[in-house]
Formats: C-alpha cells, sequence, structure tokens
C-alpha cells in the first residue's frame, strides 16, 4: 500500500508543478479566462483535480508495471 501511495504522491505533486506552470505561464490564457469567471473556484478545483488525478494514476500504473517478476530480476527481494 505504501508503494502506491507514494507513487501516487509523485503523480499529484508532477500535477500541481504542471498546473502552477500552466497558470504562471498563462497557456491559452487559461489563467485570463479562470479569473475572469465568476465560478473561478470551481474551475481552479477542476483544472488541479483532474490534472492531479490522471498524473497520480499514470504514475502509479507505470510503477505497478515496472515491477516485473522474480524471472525478470531474481536478485531483487520482493
Amino acid at each position: 500500500m505504501s508503494f502506491l501511495l507514494t507513487h501516487l504522491a509523485i503523480g499529484v505533486v508532477a500535477g500541481v508543478v504542471v498546473c502552477l506552470g500552466l497558470l504562471a505561464l498563462d497557456v491559452a490564457s487559461l489563467r485570463t479566462l479562470l479569473l475572469g469567471s465568476d465560478y473561478w473556484l470551481i474551475g481552479f478545483i477542476l483544472l488541479f483535480g483532474s490534472v492531479c488525478g490522471t498524473f497520480g494514476g499514470v504514475a502509479m500504473a507505470v510503477a505497478v508495471m515496472n515491477l516485473g517478476d522474480w524471472s525478470d530480476h531474481p536478485d531483487r527481494d520482493y
């Protein structure tokens, strides 16, 4: 369980960094659009939630796919 939570946290942090980068650079006027809206908080929650959820899921999936089995690494302690 800690293996998955660790990789989930790594993915979420990467998602936060990407979102902050998108907003800081105002890519495709995203920051301008969000801050000009009456529902800017919902927009930020949806942006961060979807990107962090996707990055976290991908990070966990990549970690699980890279585990392999005993025949791949006979000297590794599983």
